[in-house]
């Protein structure tokens, strides 16, 4: 919420790409908790967002051909990391402009899936 909200300070139209579960499990090696489905719904309850798009690929170019937009916005955690320095680079060849936003400090979802699933397995017990 806080990145989206930080993001739309920054811009007129906020375009908010929704990986699919096939898209997260490419990357992250696990299905989501949460159905893209589900996701697309939340998402598009938050008042910050103008749009949502599903996101299928994690090619950010293709996405820019589509949409044309000029700034990409992205969590910091993935700064610096190859995946992101190779879009950065296609992307500055269009003048589009990356930028990183901090999570917010003390949130974490892989923490909350951890105390979550301790909790489910405490109440079995």
């Amino acid at each position: 919420m806080n990145i989206l909200r930080r993001a739309k300070e920054r811009c007129d139209k906020l375009i908010v790409g929704v990986s699919t579960d096939e898209a997260v499990f490419s990357y992250k090696h696990k299905v989501p908790t949460v159905t893209f489905a589900e996701r697309i719904q939340i998402v598009k309850a938050i008042r910050y967002v103008d749009y949502v798009v599903e996101q299928a690929e994690m090619d950010k170019f293709k996405a820019w051909e589509k949409f044309h937009y000029n700034v990409m916005f992205h969590g910091s955690d993935w700064q610096n990391s190859s995946m992101y320095n190779e879009i950065e680079e296609k992307l500055r060849a269009v003048e589009v402009k990356v930028e990183f936003l901090p999570h917010t400090d003390g949130i974490s979802s892989t923490q909350l899936a951890k105390f979550i699933k301790e909790e489910i397995n405490c109440e079995k017990s």
